[in-house]
């Protein structure tokens, strides 16, 4: 893992543990165990307080910190004062995301043998020539063996370019199925629960769910947990695999896939706080270095509404 890998997930920890601890305390009346727990981290590392003041300074909670630590027998009152419904629903959003991404979090660094932070790219070269590009955010494990070449992409997105061995066939496992490489460069995209497979050079063979399904040169295919592979359709290849040069092509695109992808180059949080505009269709080209500029690009042309406080970012309508 390189040191800015490591960095990247050290701060995204400190916000999930800043967001957990503010919504506890905001719930009132920690218990003095609690009082001394949150004390103890908040005091561990200065980036821990940076983190929480962050937090505390977006939901308006300025005396948290002080009510919390130094007035131990003081409970908090039973009701609070009202707070505009998209702070409610930002903290929701970001609280249920810091507690599923933990453990998640965990597990994938536990397993992999390359990883990838925020807006970082990294090429590995496998030990039989193949070569494969990690996206931001990604994992992948080696489980090459004397019988098979196999891959598992935990993650994000990366684009293979395989090399010939036709005694060992080259296989990617996803969470949602397994492609298999026939002769071939490939990128596959993990998007939530739906996993994109786009071909640049000759074919590979995507199984999911259901029947397996060839996909050429030039057309990509779609699966998920329990969903088959799509039949086959036509893309452009440069846009999809434009990250590789610095650039997101986005082309009718629903407004929540392009956050989920922006958020991979944003060291944070990006949060859509008003879930009926995750359907709104989102056309650009956007520089990967500057995720911010195509947020607030998007946020002009459809007329939503941005605020951003240090690394958390909402988006509404």
């Amino acid at each position: 893992m390189t040191k800015d890998a490591a960095d990247d997930i050290a701060a995204k920890e400190r916000r999930r543990a800043a967001i957990a601890w503010w919504t506890r305390l905001d719930a009132g009346a920690p218990s003095p165990a609690e009082r001394a727990q949150f004390a103890a981290w908040l005091t561990r590392d200065p980036a821990n307080k940076a983190a929480f003041d962050d937090i505390c300074c977006l939901w308006g909670d300025v005396e948290i910190i002080r009510e919390a630590v130094s007035a131990p027998t003081r409970a908090r009152p039973g009701f609070a004062l009202p707070r505009p419904g998209w702070r409610s629903a930002a903290a929701l959003g970001a609280v249920a995301l810091a507690l599923a991404l933990s453990f998640d979090e965990l597990s994938i660094r536990w397993r992999a043998t390359a990883l990838t932070g925020a807006a970082e790219l990294r090429a590995i070269t496998l030990e039989d020539g193949s070569r494969v590009e990690l996206g931001p955010d990604t994992a992948v494990v080696n489980e090459f063996s004397a019988d098979e070449r196999r891959l598992t992409l935990l993650k994000g997105e990366a684009f293979f370019n395989v090399a010939s061995d036709p005694l060992r066939p080259f296989r990617v496992s996803v969470p949602a199925g397994t492609v298999t490489a026939l002769g071939t460069a490939f990128d596959i995209a993990i998007q939530g629960a739906r996993t994109e497979v786009t071909v640049t050079r000759h074919s590979v063979r995507v199984a999911g769910a259901g029947p397996s399904v060839i996909v050429e040169e030039g057309a990509q295919s779609a699966f998920g947990k329990g969903v088959a592979a799509v039949a086959p359709y036509g893309v452009d290849a440069d846009h999809v695999t434009a990250w590789r040069r610095g650039k997101l092509i986005f082309d009718d695109k629903p407004l929540g896939e392009v956050v989920a992808i922006l958020a991979r180059y944003h060291h944070g949080f990006l949060i859509i706080v008003d879930p009926t505009i995750r359907g709104r269709r989102v056309n650009g080209v956007f520089e990967t270095r500057d995720p911010m500029a195509a947020l607030r690009a998007i946020e002009k042309s459809l007329g939503l509404k941005l605020y951003s406080l240090g690394s958390v970012v909402l988006l509404g309508g």
